[in-house]
């Protein structure tokens, strides 16, 4: 009997502390990300959607641009469409 209310108060414990943890956290306190100057690993914690290979996308193409001048030009990129665009424009700066 003991045991098991050990177990129910380690399994409460750790589904409080879950509870408060918010996986958009972590994005949250890095937005707005500018798409000129943000690593592979910041674009990918911070916008939605966007796993290693698109964030390798964005960058070889950010590279072969010599930045972005408008947030049109990731259109270029393999699955990102007007519907992806206008879901993560709001938090995207091209400073």
């Amino acid at each position: 009997m003991k045991l098991t209310r050990h177990i129910a108060l380690l399994l409460l414990t750790i589904t409080i502390t879950l509870g408060s943890f918010s996986p958009f956290s972590l994005a949250q306190s890095t937005l707005p990300i500018n798409i000129n100057t943000a690593t592979a690993v910041e674009l990918v914690e911070a916008i939605d959607g966007v796993g290693e290979v698109r964030a390798a996308a964005i960058i070889a193409l950010r590279e072969q641009l010599g930045g972005f001048v408008n947030l049109e030009q990731l259109l270029a990129i393999k699955g990102i469409g007007d519907t992806t665009l206008s879901r993560i424009r709001s938090i995207i700066v091209l400073e």
